[in-house]
């Protein structure tokens, strides 16, 4: 008993077993649920449920049926899985939102695009829609194969006739075991299109085909950004396009705002607008005041309001960056061939599409051959008997059962069983001679459809000609127009396009609040003045810095740790003269703690030009700006500090020119530049200059010949020195005297090297901002202490200065008090309404 009881145990690897079970599961996953088949385009639950409508007879002519009975049907036969994975795919297949062409017809709650659940089951109900029959068209003329159902009791179809290339038309999308299939849907007519083509050019190739196939035709419609990413799907099974929503721009009440129309395919409505709602509450995207979705039976509406001094093609462009209504759709055109997964190019699909129509035409012709043989082999008969009528009465009325009849006249007139069968099944009525003649036009006419039937089998081109025929009767009858608009790439549309090309001015706190003003916002005044109110800060916040620029450039970012970020000028809100600014944090992804003290100008990254870094200790290092070119969102290092230094300064430069920095207690070197030999982004860089104790580095720019070098103190004193006074020394020195810093003037704020034909730009810690003529700035020696450019409050001091192109625009009588004034004027004085008045 022992030995039997125990005889069927198998040694077995535990490797192998594991093995050979997850491949028969992996495949059973690939081939029978997961990826559909290239024929007709369907995964086994699409067709099953396609299979069970058309047997329930749920035809397009026929009542409605509730889906609970369809679900019933198909899980009770052929597909023994859960129900509601059934009545989801039963679903999908009935929302207009989700497949091209619906091949289920459904009445009653069957979801939305806003991602709202059909209604149960038993509420629903459907029907196969009228282009679902051409799939299921000539299915019981043996066109296909079958085969036994889950518990071998009925037989279901291993592929369906599919009349139309339903893979490209309705698409599919499917997880397998380590694959994955995503195909798009396409427009009806273009893919019939591109079937015929192929019928007259075998030797077409994939690339040839786009001219009909244009690419994705989405039900959502919307946009398709380029070709490249279809032409690369096409040709090689894998690519990815870019998708864009449909989006206008009205005027309503003098404010622009932005119309969606149409959203990318599989996108949820509604979490699109929550997800714009949600960066607007963030200020990620500045300028929409409200967002309204007006969709209705009539179509697609999403309203988005924006301010009047936002330009919506910025916000729009914004929208396409930062939500779904730009979307990526990932083509990987994977499909059962030969019970195989295989990736195939645009014509390998449709190639195995006319194989499995060559062979459906084929079955069908046989089938029909087979049957019209089969009656007109009975009508020979019917024939023979009509010309002996009477021997065949005689021989009926001498026999004494239907078996004698019938061998009688199998016997005496030479006819097959089913012959003579049919002779005794014939009513008295086709005696006459209607009947007969009838019988001789049939005849006639079958002899002549058995022809053709054989001609069709033993001519290939005939089968061609058949199913170019029958797909353009297809296309004529279910093809519309195109939805999804093909249109130019994403890469050439471009922020800059939509944007005019100015100067501009960017202002940064020094708690990180930044804006964007036009050039134009700031007129020319005396030395001396009071200024006008450039920004509104908050307490203990100030201007830290001010630039101009074009708003087509790029903006890089260096902070005090090192690393660099980079925006279009653009990109930075434009707001009005006196207000705060947005958080910097809003627009790149800065760190907690971490604070922007360096920003330039780029105007390209391809040029042979350098960064030119100066720390806080005097640490200089010089890198090709072309390391800079892929700069994350999340920012990028661009040198390696020591412990306890911070990056103060960065300068465009060409490799070759000289360099000047400044300290805080009025120290100075200028060397060449060459002296700095290249490094790598993340070197921490080499000494530029030897710092006193307590002091440190303020300030760098690159020496031009025959210009001044500006030194600006936190007390409003500054003045011009020739850049001949300072002479060139070896890097890494103590340097030389460059301004007397004492308590009247304060320590050293800036230097820049300027020339006449500019203006100054002085703001303060309070966000005051005075521009001046150059030209008027006092030159002095190294040794001296200055003159005053700006009237500063005792608790007032320099924030920064800016060089800016010169101001055409300098009237008389805007003057205020003289550059080496002592004493500013006092609320009310001449200089303020001065100031006021130029600003209006």
């Amino acid at each position: 008993m022992a030995e039997e009881k125990f005889s069927q145990i198998i040694d077995r690897d535990i490797n192998v077993e594991m093995r050979e079970s997850f491949m028969d599961y992996a495949m059973s996953i690939i081939v029978s649920r997961a990826l559909p088949d290239v024929r007709d385009g369907l995964k086994p639950v699409h067709r099953r449920i396609l299979f069970a409508m058309s047997e329930l007879g749920m035809h397009p002519d026929k009542p409605f049926k509730k889906s609970a009975r369809i679900v019933g049907e198909v899980i009770g036969k052929y597909h023994p899985h859960g129900d509601s994975a059934v009545y989801e795919t039963m679903v999908r297949m009935a929302q207009d939102f989700s497949m091209r062409n619906m091949l289920v017809e459904g009445h009653g709650n069957f979801g939305s695009i806003d991602g709202d659940s059909a209604a149960a089951m038993r509420y629903t109900e459907a029907r196969l829609s009228k282009i679902a029959m051409e799939m299921l068209r000539d299915i019981n003329k043996e066109t296909i194969d079958f085969m036994p159902n889950y518990d071998g009791e009925e037989k279901e179809p291993v592929v369906l006739p599919a009349r139309f290339p339903n893979l490209l038309v309705n698409g599919v999308s499917g997880i397998a075991v380590g694959m994955a299939t995503s195909i798009p849907p396409h427009n009806l007519g273009e893919v019939i299109d591109g079937v015929q083509a192929l019928i007259e050019n075998p030797d077409i190739s994939s690339l040839e085909l786009m001219d009909y196939i244009k690419g994705p035709d989405f039900p959502t419609a919307g946009y398709v950004m380029g070709r490249s990413g279809i032409r690369q799907a096409y040709t090689t099974g894998r690519g990815a396009v870019t998708m864009r929503a449909r989006t206008s721009i009205e005027e309503h009440n003098n404010k622009a705002r932005i119309i969606v129309e149409e959203i990318p395919y599989m996108v949820n409505k509604a979490r699109l607008v929550e997800k714009i709602a949600e960066l607007v509450r963030e200020k990620r995207i500045d300028g929409i005041t409200d967002l309204r979705d007006e969709s209705d039976r009539t179509g697609m509406r999403i309203v988005i309001e924006l301010r009047r001094d936002v330009n919506p093609n910025v916000v729009l462009n914004n929208l396409y960056k930062h939500t779904a209504m730009q979307s990526t759709f990932g083509i990987n055109m994977i499909a059962i061939v030969n019970n195989e997964p295989k990736l195939l190019t645009l014509k390998e699909v449709l190639s195995h599409y006319l194989q499995h129509q060559i062979e459906v035409i084929r079955r069908r012709t046989e089938f029909d051959l087979k049957k019209a043989e089969a009656r007109a082999h009975i009508l020979e008969g019917l024939r023979i008997a009509l010309d002996h009528i009477d021997e065949v009465i005689a021989l009926i009325r001498a026999s004494n059962s239907d078996e004698e009849a019938r061998e009688g006249l199998m016997t005496q007139f030479g006819l097959s069983l089913d012959q003579a069968q049919a002779i005794l099944d014939m009513r008295l009525r086709r005696l006459t001679g209607l009947e007969r003649e009838k019988i001789e036009s049939e005849y006639n006419e079958l002899l002549q459809k058995i022809a053709e039937y054989r001609e069709i089998l033993a001519n290939e081109s005939l089968v061609l000609e058949i199913i170019g025929q029958e797909l353009q009767e297809i296309r004529e009858k279910y093809a519309d127009p195109r939805r999804t608009e093909i249109t130019i790439g994403e890469e050439s549309i471009l922020d800059e396009d939509l944007i005019p090309q100015e100067e501009v001015v960017i202002t940064l706190t020094h708690t990180g609040y930044i804006k964007r003003l036009p050039v134009t916002t700031y007129r020319s005044q005396k030395r001396g003045g009071r200024g006008v109110v450039g920004m509104d800060t908050k307490d203990n916040d100030f201007v830290e810095h001010l630039f101009v620029t074009n708003s087509h450039h790029y903006l890089m970012f260096f902070t005090d740790r090192g690393k660099a970020y980079r925006l279009k000028a653009y990109e930075i809100p434009e707001l009005g003269r006196t207000a705060r600014g947005t958080p910097i944090i809003n627009l790149i992804q800065i760190e907690q703690g971490e604070t922007v003290n360096a920003v330039i100008e780029v105007e390209r990254f391809d040029e042979d030009k350098y960064l030119f870094f100066a720390t806080q200790q005097g640490i200089v290092k010089k890198t090709p700006i072309e390391d800079y070119i892929n700069i994350r969102k999340g920012g990028l290092i661009a040198v390696n500090l020591r412990e306890d230094d911070r990056l103060i300064d960065v300068k465009l430069t060409d490799g070759q020119q000289e360099v000047i920095m400044g300290t805080a207690q009025g120290m100075s070197i200028r060397f060449p530049e060459s002296d700095v030999r290249s490094m790598g982004r993340s070197a921490t860089g080499v000494k530029g200059i030897t710092l006193d104790d307590g002091d440190e580095l303020i300030g760098m720019d690159v020496v031009v010949p025959g210009q001044d070098v500006l030194i600006v103190t936190a007390k409003g004193y500054g003045k011009r020195t020739p850049v001949s006074e300072y002479r060139i020394q070896s890097r890494g020195g103590k340097g030389i005297k460059t301004i007397n810093v004492t308590e009247k003037n304060g320590s050293v704020v800036g230097l820049k090297v300027v020339k006449d034909e500019e203006d100054l730009m002085i703001i303060t810690s309070s966000g005051t901002l005075i521009r001046t003529s150059m030209e008027g700035i006092s030159t002095m020696g190294r040794n001296t202490q200055g003159v005053k450019l700006i009237n500063i409050r005792e608790d007032d001091s320099v924030a920064t200065v800016c060089r800016t192109d010169k101001s055409e625009d300098e009237p008389e009588g805007e003057g205020g008090e003289s550059a080496v004034s002592e004493n500013p004027p006092q609320e009310g004085s001449g200089s303020e309404p001065a100031a006021d008045s130029a600003e209006e």
